[in-house]
């Protein structure tokens, strides 16, 4: 596990992006690019809608005209004038005659006539009131300009030549512009130019939701990585992608998985070297202890003053103490690592509570403190551990002897609470809070708490200046 976060923490050294690339490469600078590219798009696609739709209207109109014998004006107007070259040399009822089936079947609802080489005007389909019986050079002129800037769609033809005079007069074709006009409405180009500002706008709102996702799914996986943990309890490394903001934001949870990795080890470490010193220096302080009591019990019988014996008695407590300090010492060390075994079963906890009550007795008297048990005739069983249960009892006798000896008092009774039987130990000391004479590092209840939750029990503590209550309540 080790080699493998030395192995992700080069990998994130080696992906550091520069200092001149950050930028670049950052959430900021890419989502402007896409805010700059469509910007630049606007301009750019405004005149080629334009164009398209032009283009479009034009293959509508040639696809779709309104009159099916007009396809579009050239064609009508090249139609005419290959009429007008097939009637060269014809007679003029020829002409009259021919004019006559095409108005029917090429060019109908149309308005036809024709003028021969002397300007007489001989044949009108149908009867125009507005046309002169003989053409002079004016009229026709006249004619010309108003045909070409108002009126029906107006084609001339020279007969026999078409375009050019060939001396047999001239035909004239007249048809209703509307003929040609599209079959569409007038907001079809208002509709082209709608749908590629959509078109544009659709590109848009996809391109930043595939970037907005790309961070939501980054940021998804990194929210999994966090709520995701190895084998050694700590968060899993997730993999780095771009050298952007998330991409800095993925090195340094690395960096942090890395860091709380290498202080677990540390804190194992420390831990591993605090259980042996412990182990050892209990090991190696029972020896002169052992030594010490034994000089002491030999010195008993010496004849000895008052005060020699005096002293002979404290030093005999004072060991005692801390035979007992190293036995707390021991029995934290082993609960602490998990290798104090303890064998809960159903006991009769109200039993083992009588007899260690019995054998701190004879203790509390020479203190001169109150007893008052007070405890039900039935029994309360509990899963506990005897030794165990003993242990926590006796360091709770002890530390009231110890600091709340003062208060000249202690109680044991049952009282009920959230309907369950629970144990109280009380004494009307000056409460943890107060410095005590015999105050050290705790270990005593230390030691009852890890035990009360090896055997699966609830502790509670009330203190304050007028005394303190333990309560031990059974979770099961």
């Amino acid at each position: 596990m080790s080699r493998t976060r030395k192995s992700w923490a080069r990998l994130r050294r080696s992906s550091r992006p520069g200092q001149g690339g950050r930028f670049r490469s950052s959430l900021l600078f890419r989502y402007l690019v896409i805010i700059v590219v469509a910007m630049m798009l606007l301009p750019i696609m405004l005149p080629a809608t334009l164009i398209v739709s032009s283009v479009l209207s034009a293959w509508v109109t040639d696809m779709k005209p309104a009159n099916s014998h007009y396809l579009s004006s050239s064609r009508t107007e090249d139609s005419w004038h290959r009429e007008a070259v097939a009637l060269k040399g014809a007679t003029p009822e020829q002409i009259s005659t021919h004019l006559k089936k095409i108005q029917g079947n090429t060019f109908p609802d149309s308005q036809i006539f024709w003028v021969d080489a002397g300007g007489k005007t001989r044949l009108e389909l149908p009867t125009q009131p507005d046309l002169p019986e003989h053409w002079d050079a004016m009229q026709a002129i006249t004619f010309m300009k108003q045909a070409s800037y108002q009126g029906p769609f107006t084609v001339v033809a020279f007969i026999g030549g078409g375009q050019k005079n060939a001396d047999q007069g001239y035909m004239v074709l007249k048809v209703p512009r509307s003929f040609f006009d599209q079959s569409r409405t007038d907001n079809s180009m208002a509709l082209y130019y709608l749908f590629f500002i959509l078109l544009i706008l659709a590109a848009f709102i996809f391109v930043s939701l595939l970037f907005f996702g790309g961070i939501r799914r980054r940021l998804v996986r990194l929210q999994a990585a966090m709520s995701q943990r190895g084998e050694d309890g700590l968060p899993i490394f997730v993999s780095t992608g771009r050298p952007d903001e998330i991409g800095k934001l993925e090195e340094a949870f690395n960096q942090m998985v890395e860091q709380l990795a290498e202080s677990r080890g540390r804190e194992r470490q420390e831990e591993e070297l605090r259980k042996r010193l412990v182990a050892d220096l209990s090991h190696d302080i029972r020896t002169p202890l052992t030594v010490v009591r034994s000089h002491l019990y030999s010195l008993d019988d010496e004849n000895l003053s008052n005060r020699g014996r005096q002293s002979i008695t404290l030093m005999e407590n004072k060991l005692k103490d801390l035979g007992s300090l190293i036995d707390n010492l021991l029995a934290y060390n082993l609960l602490s690592s998990g290798k104090y075994t303890l064998n809960n079963e159903p006991r009769d906890i109200l039993r083992l509570v009588r007899e260690c009550a019995a054998s701190w007795y004879p203790v509390w008297e020479k203190e001169d403190l109150e007893v008052d048990i007070d405890l039900p005739e039935h029994s309360i069983v509990w899963k506990v551990d005897e030794q165990g249960f003993r242990r926590l009892l006796d360091n709770l006798f002890q530390n009231v002897v110890r600091h709340a000896a003062s208060g000249r008092y202690i109680g044991i009774h049952v009282e009920e609470l959230n309907g369950k039987e629970a144990l109280v130990i009380a004494d009307k000391g000056p409460g943890m809070e107060q410095q005590s004479s015999e105050k050290g590092a705790g270990i005593g209840l230390a030691i009852t708490e890890l035990l009360a939750r090896e055997m699966n029990l609830e502790r509670d503590i009330v203190s304050s200046s007028a005394g303190t209550q333990i309560r031990f309540l059974n979770k099961t």
